[in-house]
């Protein structure tokens, strides 16, 4: 899965306008997507200031975990075995293996970090959403509310003296124009979403190598943690609904800490599902 697999003109979920307070936005490039910072706020610091700690943090995930560049740290433990690539590898890096490597048990290979061979490693599929997180850890947003964005993985962000509301996010139509649901995100929430808008009609599952054909068009999760959303999103489009709602309910019980709180499933006949313990949290307007 390469960093290039997603782009500024597949986002699948934008931030939409209707705050009262003005709301700044900057973007760069970075990791074959954009990044965005999106403020919102009264007296707080400038989106730049913002823009610099998780610029940061974007980078450095950029830089160890790039899958296409053989000198990183991703590459060099490509060949190791689960349990010395977390020994070995970077501890601040050390999360996005091992929730890979968790996911991968989990999902019984409908997830896999290993998807190109025995002695590969890619986790594309999931670092944006851990750089996001990591990103959230180093950014101060006092003064104002802040919106992370990674090619579409989201994280929303409180500070003290910001306007305590939520960002009202849509959820691109995968069938469409426009957006097939919208939902707010809460301070500390993430959205991700995995769909063949971003990567073509050929998403494979790792488990056969063969083209995924459940009538799934995208699957977005609404997690607190943007790394769990951006993994379990592509765990839950190769699995589909009912396999996906368990796989859901054991990430639930055995990791807690992920947050996991809805999916909403969009099919290619037009209708839409979502589950989880706060799935009415996704106003759909598809029928």
């Amino acid at each position: 899965m390469k960093w290039s697999s997603f782009s500024l003109a597949g986002l699948c979920c934008l931030a939409l306008a209707g705050c009262r307070r003005p709301v700044e936005r900057i973007e760069w490039p970075v990791m074959g997507t954009v990044a965005a910072v999106q403020v919102r706020g009264g007296g707080g610091l400038p989106a730049s200031s913002y823009r610099q700690s998780a610029a940061d943090a974007f980078a450095e995930v950029e830089r160890l975990l790039n899958a296409h560049n053989p000198d990183s740290e991703l590459s060099r433990l490509a060949p190791l075995g689960n349990d010395a690539v977390l020994a070995r590898c970077d501890a601040r890096m050390r999360p996005c293996y091992a929730v890979a490597f968790v996911l991968e048990r989990l999902s019984g290979g409908a997830f896999s970090p290993r998807w190109c061979g025995t002695n590969t490693l890619d986790l594309g599929a999931i670092a944006k959403g851990f750089a996001v997180d990591l990103a959230a850890e180093s950014t101060y947003v006092d003064g104002n509310d802040a919106l992370l964005d990674l090619g579409g993985n989201l994280k929303a962000l409180e500070g003290e003296g910001g306007s305590h509301r939520s960002w009202s996010t849509g959820v691109r139509d995968p069938l469409g124009d426009g957006f097939a649901a919208v939902v707010e995100l809460h301070d500390g929430e993430a959205l991700a979403t995995s769909a063949t808008y971003f990567r073509g009609s050929h998403i494979r599952d790792p488990r056969t190598g063969a083209t995924v054909s459940n009538g799934v068009e995208s699957v977005t999760v609404l997690a607190r943690s943007a790394m769990w959303a951006d993994g379990l999103s592509t765990a839950l489009f190769v699995l589909g609904p009912e396999d996906g709602s368990r796989l859901m309910r054991s990430v639930t019980e055995e990791f807690p800490q992920s947050g996991v709180l809805a999916a909403l499933w969009i099919f290619a006949n037009g209708s839409c599902r979502s589950t989880g313990p706060a799935a009415d949290r996704f106003r759909v307007s598809l029928r």
